[in-house]
Formats: structure tokens, sequence, C-alpha cells
């Protein structure tokens, strides 16, 4: 299961995942999507919450996660809602570590 491995070290010369590895990866996440920002394919997700200070602690949370693996997402907390998103800087793209830090946010209890 992805949410049981690490990141590894991406480096400015590793592969991004094709779309079809993409997909593939998206059936191994729930609620996940692919999105497309100035042409870089970014794995995103949106958390709701019935307050403001249990979407800050989820956020809180994911920051945890991101300094753990080291990957560090994009985070945009708002009231009741959290949207989290990964991608890979070095690579300009998607690498299974963004598929692995969003099983483990998925894990995440608010």
């Amino acid at each position: 299961m992805l949410n049981e491995l690490r990141c590894e070290a991406c480096t400015p010369d590793a592969t991004p995942m094709s779309y079809d590895e993409q997909q593939a990866m998206l059936e191994s996440v729930q609620d996940w999507q692919v999105i497309e920002r100035d042409g870089i394919p970014q794995l995103e997700k949106q958390f709701k919450f019935n307050n403001f200070l249990s979407a800050w602690a989820f956020a809180n949370k994911v920051a945890e996660l991101a300094e753990e693996e080291f990957h560090h997402p994009a985070i945009l907390l708002e009231w009741g809602k959290v949207t989290v998103t990964w991608w890979s800087h070095s690579i300009k793209g998607l690498h299974k570590n963004d598929f692995i830090c969003a099983a483990k946010c998925d894990l995440i209890e608010p």
C-alpha cells in the first residue's frame, strides 16, 4: 500500500510520470484528481471540515507529514476546507512520491 512507503529522493533528472502512469496511480488514492497548472500536472484534493479550527489542525498535520517525508505540498487553508496539492517541483510533474504523500494525507485524522 502506498501509505506504507517512504518518499525517495527525486532528482531533477528523474522522469515525470506519464499520463497512463498517473491514471493507474489515481486508483490507489481516494478522491484525488490530477489537474494541470501552467503545463504542470499536480495531484489535488479538497478536505472539508465543520469549522476553521478543525481545518487548521488538519493543515498542521499535513505540514508535519511534509517535513517527515521531506516533500512539501501547497496547502490552502480556508474556513471549513483545506486544499492540498502535491507535485514534484524538481521535475515539474508528478512522481510516485506525490501519490505516497496523498495516500498518507487520507489517513490523517482531523
